[in-house]
């Protein structure tokens, strides 16, 4: 009678444990190797930038979760438990995690289609961490309701009371929801991209590298990180060097003697610039102009204009021009003044 009932008991944990530990095992493990196969076809047999890469992407991860809540839906067919609270949760918790990583697909699918997009449509362009994130929210927060409503609690009470609670909370928050929607504004009316090459307003110069939902990050040449709120992007005077084309004009001031032959230095400057943007850009979109301005003290001087079509590269044509123009002009005899200033002293 006593092993009778020891079997009984043994048998029951074995059932109620074991058994479902095993599924669970199981089903993590086949969840890994499904996860592993699709990391190896994402890196080795789906072209970038496709839709198929795309969606491949949003599911990579995902088997893992998939498979966990396959093996819960056999652990409770398994138990055949009588009670029905605990079989209630155990239900409650698959359609969690059905819910949950069907939304998150689906929240990593339209962010890289979106992405995938702008790529598409403009070469130089990236969708902002402002977008994603916003679209992110208004997904995941549609996946909580529907778990929400699953559970059988009620939205509306919840929803009255964010909006109530949300006037006291944005007086609260009226810097953060000014740079949210000044974000907003800046990505839509596409005032700045990622990439552009811009100067603030207090003379800070570099590339936009983000745009969050509270502040714009600005890299300097230094590699340095400027961080600016985005309500002082919308209401400032920016200077966007890739607008309306991405080509910046490069300027450099030279003076010559008097005595030089100005049509032999327009020939010889010419020539040394057109060397130079071979050397750094390796093309010339733009032909050199010099236009002679001024008749100085000590020399006459013009101006060299270039262009270039990377923001950084001017001053590497600068650098490389002043050198190269410096040496040619030696050669040349072609003399570059400095000021010279004669006193004349009454002595009596």
């Amino acid at each position: 009678m006593f092993s009778t009932g020891l079997w009984t008991d043994w048998h029951y944990w074995l059932q109620l444990l074991i058994v479902p530990f095993f599924i669970q095992a199981a089903a993590f493990i086949i969840g890994k190797l499904l996860n592993k196969f699709i990391n190896k076809k994402i890196h080795n047999h789906i072209e970038k930038n496709s839709l198929s890469y795309v969606f491949a992407n949003a599911v990579q991860g995902l088997p893992v979760a998939w498979c966990s809540g396959i093996g819960l839906y056999w652990t409770i067919d398994s138990l055949k438990l009588t009670n029905s609270t605990i079989t209630t949760l155990l239900s409650s918790i698959l359609y969690a995690v059905i819910v949950f990583s069907l939304t998150r697909v689906i929240a990593r699918t339209i962010s890289g289609m979106l992405e995938l997009r702008i790529k598409r449509g403009e070469e130089n362009t990236q969708a902002t961490s402002l977008l994603t994130n916003i679209i992110s929210f208004i997904i995941y927060s549609t996946g909580f309701i529907i778990i929400l409503q699953y559970l059988g609690i009620s939205v509306t009470p919840l929803l009255t009371a964010l909006g109530v609670g949300g006037m006291a909370v944005a007086l609260g928050l009226q810097d953060t929801l000014t740079n949210i929607f000044s974000g907003l504004y800046i990505v839509l009316s596409k005032q700045l991209q990622i990439y552009d090459f811009v100067k603030l307003s207090n003379g800070d110069v570099g590339q936009v590298v983000d745009i969050t939902w509270r502040f714009t990050k600005i890299q300097a040449p230094a590699n340095n990180i400027i961080i600016v709120p985005n309500k002082d992007i919308a209401s400032g005077t920016i200077t966007n060097y890739n607008m309306p084309k991405q080509e910046i004009s490069i300027y450099v001031t030279v003076g010559v003697s008097y005595d030089s032959d100005l049509d032999k230095v327009e020939s010889v400057t010419i020539d040394v610039a057109r060397q130079v943007l071979q050397q750094v850009e390796h093309k010339i979109d733009f032909e050199p102009i010099v236009r002679f301005f001024e008749f100085a003290d000590s020399s006459i001087n013009f101006r060299i204009i270039m262009k270039s079509n990377t923001f950084l590269n001017q001053y590497v044509i600068k650098h490389e021009f002043i050198k190269a123009l410096t040496k040619r002009y030696r050669q040349e005899n072609i003399d570059i003044p400095f000021p010279i200033r004669t006193i004349i002293s009454n002595n009596k």
